[in-house]
């Protein structure tokens, strides 16, 4: 009689288990959800990042890179290979820009401009997307976007081909703006050896880096050498805005052999007439003994001041990649101060550093960042970001660069630089021979900056360092205006024919006398 009551409490019990149950696969399934969501955010980073996980790998090379343009064209391409990291970087003419795209290699990674815009350049940076939040969310990426440099093609080939032969730098900028127009080392390299994953690759990888001429570093930037009588401009600069010297046609006293301070060491000179000169001609004919002793009369304090002004010791200098610090003496005694201030000693500058120089020199005094990418698109065109020019240093005073202006045109027009002059054009620039090595043993290096300004424009269009490192001749034969100028010119008369009115057009005024030819830039 009692078997509904038992039925009824089976009932109820068997409810009660299957709640329990319910609930246990419930807790169950939350726990599953949160660990699911753990690791897919917390731990996305450690998973992702881990070497044995291919996928980013995979997902990363398969789509094409978007391109580094030049002039409007592009330098650099992807191929379909059809394999599992399916599209490869490919480069038109490679070892031309490859101081400015580096590689991109799916074995040894990206360095300089495919490093710095590899965001854009893979798809991933979050302006590309019209929805961030949802690529982010899918792990999605669109399209390679594009980077548009600052380049002038034709500068840039005048550079290598000036240089072709030869291990040594060049660097370009525009004055007004810092926009850089050429980066230039040699012996290059073509960074598409280093696409792909196959045998080459590694062949390749250790072919360049056991090749005692270091191709793969970029001298432009990476690489500081003594600046040689270069320097001088800096010196020069300090010593006008001090006020140790007041007029530059004033005699200096500066003695010739000048001995260095604390030693008994004679600084001579390889140009005659330097005894007492004066700023002018010491800086036309580049007088050692006179810029030593202006740099110990300036007094450290205002050397480094001065130095720094023009960006030496600037670690966090970047175009958008970084570039090595240029460095002054740090705390040298009066002849190590002396030695410094002629670009000997331990003082030590990048060609990129030296073009920031001329270029102070050729605008008001002040150095403009320089860049190298003007902007970056979507692949469809659209503008994701624009570079803006903007303000560095203040180098020196306006008075002062005017006056610098004058020496750099002397060393051009009567001095030591008349390899550089330019029919149509006005060009200052400064010589320099710099020793390096134990005992000043090695071959000298062959320097140059200089800027140029097309006749009637406005301001100059140009400012250049060229170093070289092998010049040929014998060792009392080089010098920067032998050696490195004529690269220079070729330079400066390459960026000034990409401009209105080129030099060799029959519009430029110095082919045509008619008023029609007097317009634009040239206009009176």
């Amino acid at each position: 009689m009692s078997l509904p009551r038992d039925l009824g409490f089976a009932r109820r019990k068997g409810t009660r288990a299957i709640r329990r149950a319910a609930a246990l696969y419930a807790l169950l399934l939350i726990a599953l959800l949160v660990n699911a969501a753990r690791v897919q955010i917390v731990e996305s980073s450690r998973y992702g990042d881990n070497p044995a996980n291919r996928r980013p790998m995979i997902a990363r090379y398969g789509q094409p890179r978007g391109d580094i343009l030049v002039d409007g064209r592009a330098v650099t391409g992807s191929r379909d290979t059809g394999g599992l990291l399916r599209y490869e970087r490919t480069y038109r003419d490679g070892p031309l820009y490859a101081p400015v795209t580096g590689f991109a290699s799916q074995v040894y990674g990206t360095t300089l401009l495919e490093a710095a815009q590899d965001g854009v350049l893979a798809g991933t940076a979050p302006q590309l997307a019209p929805m961030p939040a949802w690529n982010d969310a899918v792990r999605g990426r669109s399209p390679g976007g594009a980077v548009v440099t600052t380049l002038d093609g034709a500068a840039q080939r005048a550079a290598y081909q000036g240089l072709a032969g030869r291990t040594g730098a060049v660097a370009a900028i525009e004055p007004a703006t810092g926009r850089i127009l050429a980066l230039v080392s040699a012996p290059s390299y073509d960074p598409g050896e280093l696409s792909g994953t196959s045998a080459s690759v590694t062949r390749a990888w250790a072919r360049l880096n056991a090749d005692a001429a270091r191709p793969m570093l970029n001298r432009a930037i990476r690489e500081t050498y003594p600046p040689g009588s270069t320097f001088k401009v800096v010196t020069a600069a300090a010593a006008l805005d001090s006020g140790v010297v007041t007029d530059p046609d004033d005699a200096t006293s500066s003695a010739d052999p000048y001995l260095l301070p604390g030693t008994r060491t004679r600084l001579t000179n390889e140009a005659s007439g330097c005894a007492d000169a004066s700023l002018r001609y010491a800086f036309t004919w580049s007088c050692n003994t006179v810029f030593a002793k202006l740099g110990v009369d300036i007094g450290l304090r205002n050397m480094r001041v001065a130095a720094t002004a023009f960006g030496f010791d600037d670690p966090a200098l970047r175009i958008p990649f970084a570039v090595a610090p240029s460095t002054f003496a740090r705390k040298p005694d009066a002849s190590q101060l002396a030695l410094s201030s002629i670009g000997q000693f331990d003082t030590r500058a990048t060609p990129l550093q030296m073009a920031m120089v001329a270029s102070a020199v050729a605008g008001d005094g002040t150095i403009m960042a320089p860049y190298l990418v003007e902007r970056t698109t979507t692949r469809s065109g659209r503008t994701v970001s624009t570079a803006e020019p903007r303000a560095l240093h203040r180098a020196m005073s306006a008075g002062t660069a005017a006056r610098l202006r004058e020496l750099m045109r002397n060393v051009v027009e009567e001095g030591t630089g008349r390899n550089a002059a330019i029919d149509g054009a006005t060009v200052g620039g400064k010589t320099g021979t710099a020793q390096h090595g134990v005992g000043n043993s090695g071959k000298p290096y062959a320097w140059f900056v200089s800027w140029a300004q097309a006749d009637d424009a406005p301001q100059p269009a140009v400012a250049v360092a060229v170093v070289v490192e092998d010049a040929a001749g014998e060792r009392g034969e080089i010098s920067g205006g032998g050696n490195a100028a004529p690269i220079a010119r070729a330079v400066m008369e390459a960026v000034l024919n990409s401009r209105p009115h080129p030099l060799n057009s029959p519009q430029h005024p110095r082919h045509c006398s008619e008023p029609a030819c007097w317009g634009g830039a040239f206009a009176r």
